[in-house]
Parts: structure tokens; sequence; C-alpha cells
């Protein structure tokens, strides 16, 4: 028994990687329930238009922080400002009250739940108005979040896996030899995985709607652009693990390792604005995070294309900087499977022709 307990040991100290899941994921789920769980947002971007913008401005008060006073503007251009996701907070000043409106953005739950709090506590200054999601329904803002963690589970877990398994019972090294480059075999193989997470797109974007009442107010196809985007990305991660893992054990360790982290930082359970700095960046590196942007904003908001330029653009340049990291990875991989070209005999000198 003592033999086979010391052989255990010795099997786990040479397998780095459950060593690091033994050891560096529970430190890192320490670290980030610790920093990153809370759910009190302590500031607020804010804007204050109307006017009497400049005195109510001075009045406000933590968590309301204001980064723009227009008194020239009207309530329709500080709903624009918050369906373009550029502050969470607009407040609407009149000359004649004392009391200002307060529009809020419902999609960000827990910082309008702040927000709200806030106003209660502000002695009548001001009133709450909720936009994009007026009752704060958890549903409506989980379910946009909820179509990207499924997308990212499939497109990386099951890719890696499945990429692996081919690599066990040969069927890459056999391709090898093949005239096909390595780009042709990885599209060839994560295009049935990308056909796979687009029917689940739908179909969890469709029953969303249709069970928790989630709106659909945005642009179809701005919202399949980045679906696309996003999918390149999480499929180009799961090529990755897979060229870096010998079995199904060790793609599935990996995949859950780059997963869980998307989940917890991304904005999708605890807002990346209640983050201490030092963790908050971490989310900003991160595929999911710009995926739900994207999908918040099309959903709820009918954010236009042009405020959804950046994530789209970030998920861009990370699908063409995974790919290519992919394809030079799995080419590297697969060159000592492929056949090397035979070496001419040399022709002895004076031979005759």
């Amino acid at each position: 028994m003592w033999a086979m307990i010391l052989k255990e040991f010795l099997e786990l100290r040479r397998d780095k990687r459950t060593m690091a899941m033994i050891i560096v994921l529970p430190l890192l789920l320490l670290v980030i329930f610790g920093y990153a769980a809370n759910f009190r947002v302590d500031s607020i971007k804010t804007e204050v238009v109307g006017p009497s913008a400049s005195r109510v401005a001075a009045q406000l008060k933590a968590p309301f922080d204001v980064t723009e006073v227009e008194a020239g503007a009207t309530e329709s251009q500080a709903e624009d400002a918050l369906r373009r996701g550029e502050v969470g907070v607009a407040v609407v000043t009149t000359a004649s009250s004392t009391t200002s409106i307060a529009l809020i953005d419902g999609s960000q739950l827990f910082t309008a739940e702040s927000a709200v709090a806030a106003t209660q506590e502000s002695g009548g200054l001001l009133k709450p108005q909720i936009l994009f999601n007026p009752t704060l329904k958890t549903s409506w803002v989980m379910v946009p979040a909820l179509v990207g963690l499924i997308m990212a589970f499939i497109g990386t877990l099951v890719t890696a896996m499945g990429l692996v398994r081919e690599r066990q019972t040969g069927t890459l090294e056999q391709l090898a030899v093949m005239p096909f480059r390595p780009s042709d075999v990885i599209v060839g193989k994560i295009a049935p995985y990308f056909v796979l997470a687009a029917v689940d797109l739908i179909l969890v974007t469709v029953l969303g709607t249709l069970l928790f009442g989630v709106p659909f107010a945005g642009n179809v196809l701005v919202f399949a652009l980045g679906s696309a985007l996003f999918l390149f990305v999480v499929l180009g991660l799961g090529v990755l693990i897979s060229t870096v893992s010998q079995t199904q054990g060790q793609a599935m360790q990996m995949a859950l390792m780059t997963v869980m982290p998307q989940v917890l930082l991304s904005g999708m359970i605890f807002p990346l604005a209640a983050m201490a700095p030092g963790v908050r960046w971490i989310g900003y590196i991160l595929p999911l995070t710009y995926f739900n942007m994207i999908s918040n904003g099309i959903m709820l908001r009918d954010a236009p294309f042009t405020s959804l330029l950046l994530p789209l653009g970030v998920l861009a340049g990370m699908a063409a900087l995974v790919f290519t990291a992919a394809v030079l990875r799995f080419r590297r991989d697969l060159a000592p499977s492929m056949p090397k070209p035979a070496k001419q005999a040399a022709t002895p000198a004076g031979a005759a022709s």
C-alpha cells in the first residue's frame, strides 16, 4: 500500500499541469474572490445636463462621479449618452424645480442598484428613473452574458478535447502527410464547432427572450458580427490548448483554467467597476468582457454601432492574434510527423551526361 501511495505522489510531481490545478487554482480563486467579490459600486460616471447643471453637479456626492456638465444639453441627449454606455447616470436639471431627474442605466445591474440607493439618500435632490431595465431584473442582465459563457465553454473546452482526441487516435498525423496547409486543417477542424456554437447562440438568445422576457432592442447583424469574432477567439484558444496537451484530461484542465477567470472577471457576476484596480485590469484582457459589452449593449440598450467599435475592434485583434499563434503552434506541432524530402544522390564529377 505504501508503495502505491509513494508511486502516486511521484506521478503527481511529474504531472505539472495537475500540480498547477491543485496549487495555483485555489490561490487564484482566493485572490479573485477576495478582491473582485464586491457588488457595491463606489464610483459611477455621471453626466449632468440642463439649466441648473453646474449647481446640481456641485451638490452631488459619492458614488456619483461627475465627468461631464452640459448646461445646454437636453434630456434626449442625456438618454443617448446612456445608450452609448458613456455614463451610468445622467442627471437632468430644470431651472424651476429643486428636484432633478436621475436617468439610470438599468442594463448595468449593480451600478443601477448603487445609483438608486444613492438617490434615496440625496435628501430629495434626485428622483430616479431607470432606463433599459426598469424593474432591474437579474435575468435581463444574465441572459446576454450567458450567451457568451456558453460559446466560450463550447469553443474552448469542446474544441480542445476534440482535437486532442484526434491526436491520440492518429488522425492529425495522417493529415500532416497530406497536401494541406496548417491553416486549412485548423479551419476544417473547427468549422463544425463554429456551427454548433452558432446554433447554441441562436437557441439561447431566442429562449432567453421568450422565457424571461429579455428584450432584443438592437441590430441583429451587429450582434452576429460580435458573436462571430468572439467565437473565432475562443476556438483559437481551444486549438492552442490542444497543441500543448497530450491527453483529454490535460486539455480539460487547461480549458477550465482559461474559462473560469472569464466567468469571474468579465463583469458577468461581479461588476468591473467594483473590483480592486489590481484585479480589474485582468478583466480587460479577457475576450468575454468585450462580448458582454456587445451583447448587453445591443440586447438591452440598442447601442449604436459606433459605440461598440472598441469591443468589436479588440475582439478582432484578439482573433487575429490567437489564430496566428494557433497556426504557428499547430505547424510546429505537426512538423515531426511530416515526411522529409529525400536527398538526391550526388553525381560523380566527370560522369558522362
